[in-house]
């Protein structure tokens, strides 16, 4: 049996794979079990990794930075290019205001963790590692370990206080918007945050009956102050047509029109008049009413369309049909001319069969490529994240130059690969289940070791007198500022509670608690406004992480 020994404890390339895929396994299987109705996914690797650690379980330390470090790359440069579409949108309009009571509660806890290093006697390494930890951001642990490499200084100390803190750092979000709910919110809340969806795609139905656009083409409506909308269908002596951009509008039309709900108001003012029927229900015939008129979803897949605009193709001029909506990532968008198109949009297409099957030539509509993702992006964006990540900058008051490291350099060429990417034709696109497992498998393996390297210590410190503090401190990272700003956005700033508790959750990079407040709080507020927060939040706390050290150490 000393094959079997040697493959488990006799370092090598083949014992640190076999090593690193077995806590991986039994991380995995065990994140999914339900605690008080709380999984920790993925994150259950760490744990796994700090118990065999102490068991004694070890791997050649070449071999461990080599796999620690390639699966961070992996990982955070994946995030990037999840939340890079995403990341400049968020800062429009009404995400505005989310966003910034997200970084309220990333600056608090911020301030908690130099405030901690003052008063406690904590070493700010360890401090950030339970920052970390609270705030259950492995991508700032990671960040953080490599600024203490530049820095010459040991970088295994913050992973042991991210293990101490972490625990309650999913139960603290949890704790809070429970806490919120029980003090201040009413029922009469929740019902009014489930009908509060005013700016989901929406159909409505319009006789025209305004003299101001008596006899003006489409294309001379939509240039008038009013909001975006998109004519689908117009009925006219009892026929159904598609209408062109040259089309002519009469009185007495009726129009199908797709726009936000919010805009339907504004709308009536500019057609004349709203029909009753209720054009949203999931039911509806659409073959029966177009009659000679078919409705269909076809994919975008021909790269030479990636970041062109729908408008230039001239669709609905050239063919004759109409697109009236567009799917991306799940997300329901409004076909205007400028929407900028990218490989993987889901186009609703409705007109006469011949038609579609035109416009389905000219989009591709070849969802087998879509299956394949283009490694060549991943690869290519990874050296350059890389290569980001080793300049050196002069800072002020800063000893050494600076460098955004194996986490920062990945992430934030992720970002700007998955926003600008498409506009520069580059082919980026990545199915979500590709992303996702692109995602599991680096944070998997980055975890893995990361418990792995701290699990020899893990237990002697978390039961001395500083682990019982280190959790005590980690826990007031969590709950404090995500209290505070809770409060406040829900009591003061009068935002609804489905949106608050997103956007504390996606402030603290949370998922566990998101799904916590999916299962509790009708509509899908939650979700939306963890989306708008999570990809600066996430940006801030990799930042942030390496600026404590380089300012404060």
């Amino acid at each position: 049996m000393e094959w079997l020994s040697s493959l488990f404890l006799e370092h090598s390339a083949l014992q640190a794979v076999v090593i690193i895929s077995l806590i991986s396994a039994i991380g995995l299987g065990l994140g999914k079990v339900k605690i008080f109705g709380i999984t920790l996914g993925v994150t259950f690797v760490f744990f796994a990794g700090i118990l065999a650690g102490h068991l004694g379980l070890s791997v050649d330390s070449q071999m461990l930075n080599y796999a620690e470090s390639f699966g961070l790359v992996i990982f955070v440069y994946a995030l990037g290019l999840q939340v890079g579409p995403g990341f400049f949108a968020s800062f429009r309009k009404e995400g505005v205001t989310l966003n910034m009571l997200a970084v309220a509660v990333v600056l608090l806890g911020t301030a908690l963790c130099i405030t901690a290093t003052v008063f406690t006697g904590i070493s700010l390494p360890d401090a950030v590692g339970i920052l970390c930890g609270a705030t259950t951001n492995t991508p700032a642990l990671g960040a953080a370990q490599q600024t203490l490499k530049q820095l010459g200084m040991e970088s295994n100390t913050p992973a042991l206080g991210c293990a101490v803190a972490y625990p309650l750092g999913v139960i603290g979000v949890i704790l809070a918007v429970l806490l919120i709910r029980k003090l201040l919110v009413r029922k009469e809340d929740l019902v009014l945050n489930q009908k509060d969806e005013t700016n989901k795609t929406y159909i409505a139905a319009f006789q025209v009956h305004n003299p101001a656009i008596f006899n003006k083409s489409i294309k001379e409506i939509a240039q008038l102050s009013y909001p975006k909308f998109v004519i689908s269908r117009l009925w006219r002596d009892g026929n159904v047509s598609i209408p062109t951009s040259e089309k002519i509008i009469k009185e007495g039309d009726r129009l199908l029109v797709v726009t936000a709900e919010k805009d339907v108001l504004a709308l009536t003012v500019l057609f004349g008049q709203q029909e009753n029927t209720d054009w949203n229900k999931e039911d509806i015939d659409w073959n029966a009413i177009d009659r000679q008129l078919v409705s269909q979803r076809i994919v975008v897949t021909r790269p030479e369309l990636n970041g062109k605009k729908l408008g230039s193709l001239r669709l609905r001029n050239t063919y004759g049909i109409n697109i009236s909506r567009v799917y991306r990532a799940g997300v329901q968008l409004l076909a205007t001319p400028e929407l900028t198109l990218q490989l993987g949009d889901r186009l609703t297409v409705v007109g006469e069969a011949a038609a579609i099957q035109n416009v389905e030539k000219v989009l591709g509509n070849a969802v087998k490529s879509l299956n394949e993702p283009n490694l060549v992006a991943v690869f290519v964006g990874i050296v350059l994240g890389l290569a980001l990540g080793a300049i050196p900058f002069a800072v002020p008051g800063v000893s050494v130059p600076v460098k955004l490291g194996l986490a920062g350099g990945p992430i934030i060429v992720g970002i700007l690969i998955g926003t600008f990417g498409p506009r520069l034709h580059m082919v980026t696109y990545t199915t979500r289940s590709a992303n996702l497992m692109l995602r599991a498998l680096g944070l998997s393996m980055y975890l893995a070791c990361l418990g792995l390297d701290a699990g020899a210590h893990f237990f002697d410190t978390i039961f001395r007198p500083e682990g019982l503090l280190w959790i005590g401190v980690g826990f007031g990272m969590t709950i404090i500022p995500v209290l505070l700003v809770g409060i406040i956005a829900f009591k003061f700033m009068k935002i609804d509670f489905g949106s608050v508790s997103g956007m504390l959750c996606g402030s603290m990079a949370n998922p566990m608690a998101l799904n916590y407040a999916n299962d509790t709080i009708p509509g899908d507020n939650p979700s939306v406004s963890y989306a708008t927060v999570y990809p600066l939040s996430m940006f801030l706390r990799v930042i942030i992480a390496q600026i404590i050290l380089l300012f404060f150490l």
